[in-house]
Parts: structure tokens; C-alpha cells; sequence
């Protein structure tokens, strides 16, 4: 395998490549699977990874997710499909791979692929409070199971891979324009500078990671989809990104979802003071990832605004609000 990046978990930049994934490299890799489509390939809203919808000649709805090449090693692959298998055995809603021929990830074509079922459902609704109620209780189950051991391969949420690795990144950007440079990195450094003194390290446990309403799917309750960025931290860290609107919403929203999730697993209440923090480090690795991702042909197509002046200067805005935020008292339970 390519040689890993200990700071972020990822390889070098270089080897994010899909240009050789055509349509009939997807169909001969599931081939090699004794998969074959019946229906043409849908691709799915997926950046990060390759992701295709069909319909086998069996009758099966079903999904084949192509990994980055390089971003992640075997092992760190392996042990997300691992959790994933662990967290449906535990009869948690999650959508997991298949095992075929035994296995979880195939290889074919020059490629690392793994085949899920396909599963239907709706929007998750961010400001619905019996929807938050659900998720409390689902994010309170896994965790509860994610407890049980530790990752020994998947890395951890830290602010060297999410603000150090990400500023490096960012100074080496060609996006940001010239002339906003100087104000960008004025309140961007401050802002690192902020965060990395507020996260502490606190206990850690495996988690789904990137827990948003886009990863969820409702049917009849939620279904949790893409362990793509499984990795240890927090708890907070698989609560706070369903919290939406003003600090009051916020506030009643965090006492539901804390309610229900102290149904299957303790909460450690100190782990509020990790909310600004986790906002500031996502905000950073975001601009960061978009940026290392440039040259994939679909990232410019899908964020065109991000090579835009105006993009930046309401970056500069916003951190400027976040650092504000970092510095008002954290969110609280008894609303």
C-alpha cells in the first residue's frame, strides 16, 4: 500500500485518483464478484469515495462504493466494515457491506470496492424534536457498543490532522486569492490558536464521526448510512452536528438528544465545552479537504463558489464568529 500520512491518516496528495474508474471498469470489477447489473449505473451523491446504484440480474438493489485510492491502508477499511458489521449485529439500523466470498473489501481493476444493499428512505429533519428524541437513543446504542474496545487501525479526531494538517494545507492553497490572504490567516491563526487550548483530551470512543443529518436516511426511524470517516474522539462528537438554529433551539434540541441517549449510555456532561472547539475544527478541515481535492475533476463541478472571492471573504466571516462563539459560555443541559 502507499505510504500513510500519521498526521491526518491519509496518503499523499497524490494518489487521490478516480481517472481510471470508467463506467465498464465498475462493471468488470463487479463481475470479478459474480455481480451483474441489470440496470445502468446511478451515481450517488458521493465526492469522497465512487459510489454507484443498480439493480442486479438477481432482482437485488444494490451499491458499490469505490474507496479513494490512498486515502485509506487495508486495515483501516477493514476495521470500519468490522464496526459496521458489529453495530448491525447489535440490531442498530446501519447500512453495512456485504461479505462476499467472505470478504467485505474486493479488489479488482486497480481499485478497492465494497458492496452494500441499497436502502430507501427520506430526509432527516433537523428542527423535528421526536426525530431528535430517535436519534439520541440510536447514537446512544452505538455508542454503548463502540465503548466496548478501541479502533486499533482508524485514527483519531486530534487538532494536528484537524487544524494543523489543514492550516499547512491551506497556505499552499492556490485557491485562496492573493489579496484576502494577509486577513484570512489574521483570524484563522487565532482561531487554531483558540481551539487547540479548548480541546482537551477527553475519554475516547469509537464513532461513526461524520453522524449529519446528510448520513442519515429515515424509515420509520433513522437509518445510519457511511462509516466512511469512522474514527475514536468524543462522544459529543456523533451529537453536536444535529443541532440546528439559534442557542435556544439548540439548547432544547441538546436536551432532548441527551435525554433519550442517556437511555443506552451515559453522558459525560464536560463534554459540552467540546462543542465550539469540534465546529472550529470541522470548519478548518473543510476548507482544507476541499482544497487538497481540487484537481478531482468533480470537486470544481460541485463547488464551483470555492475558487470565488466571495467564497473567502465569507470564510473570513464566519471564523471570525466562531472564534466570537469560542469565547461565550457552552451550550447547557436544563433548558
Amino acid at each position: 500500500m502507499n505510504q500513510q500520512n500519521s498526521s491526518t491518516g491519509e496518503t499523499p496528495q497524490g494518489d487521490f485518483a478516480f481517472s481510471g474508474l470508467s463506467p465498464d471498469t465498475v462493471l468488470d470489477a463487479l463481475e470479478t464478484c459474480g455481480i451483474y447489473p441489470e440496470s445502468g449505473l446511478l451515481a450517488l451523491n458521493s465526492y469522497e469515495n465512487r459510489v454507484y446504484q443498480f439493480k442486479a440480474e438477481d432482482g437485488q438493489r444494490l451499491v458499490v462504493k469505490f474507496y479513494r485510492p490512498g486515502r485509506w491502508t487495508d486495515e483501516q477499511i477493514l476495521e470500519e466494515h468490522a464496526f459496521a458489521l458489529e453495530l448491525a449485529g447489535a440490531d442498530i439500523p446501519l447500512v453495512a457491506p456485504l461479505a462476499i466470498d467472505g470478504k467485505t473489501m474486493q479488489q479488482a481493476c486497480g481499485f478497492r470496492f465494497a458492496v452494500f444493499p441499497s436502502v430507501g428512505g427520506r430526509q432527516f429533519e433537523v428542527d423535528n424534536l421526536d426525530q431528535i428524541e430517535w436519534m439520541g437513543r440510536f447514537i446512544g446504542r452505538i455508542h454503548r457498543v463502540a465503548q466496548a474496545k478501541p479502533f486499533v487501525h482508524r485514527p483519531e479526531l486530534n487538532t494536528q490532522s484537524f487544524l494543523d494538517a489543514p492550516r499547512d494545507v491551506l497556505t499552499r492553497s492556490r485557491l485562496l486569492p492573493s489579496h484576502l490572504e494577509t486577513a484570512f490567516f489574521a483570524i484563522l491563526d487565532p482561531l487554531i490558536k483558540e481551539t487547540r487550548q479548548r480541546y482537551h483530551n477527553s475519554t475516547l470512543i469509537r464513532l461513526h464521526g461524520d453522524c449529519h443529518p446528510g448520513n442519515i436516511l429515515w424509515r420509520d426511524g433513522p437509518m445510519f448510512v457511511d462509516l466512511d470517516d469512522c474514527r475514536s474522539g468524543p462522544a459529543i462528537q456523533d451529537l453536536w452536528m444535529m443541532l440546528c438554529g439559534d442557542r435556544q433551539q439548540q439548547m432544547l434540541q441538546l436536551d432532548v438528544l441527551v435525554e433519550a441517549y442517556e437511555e443506552f449510555h451515559s453522558f459525560d456532561n464536560s463534554q459540552l465545552t467540546l462543542i465550539e472547539p469540534l465546529r472550529a475544527m470541522r470548519m478548518v478541515h473543510y476548507m482544507a479537504w476541499l482544497s487538497q481535492r481540487w484537481e478531482d475533476p468533480a470537486f470544481p463541478r460541485a463547488f464551483p463558489w470555492f475558487a470565488e472571492d466571495k467564497y473567502w471573504e465569507g470564510q473570513i466571516l464566519a471564523l471570525k464568529e466562531q472564534l466570537a462563539a469560542l469565547h461565550e459560555p457552552p451550550l447547557k443541559l436544563g433548558y
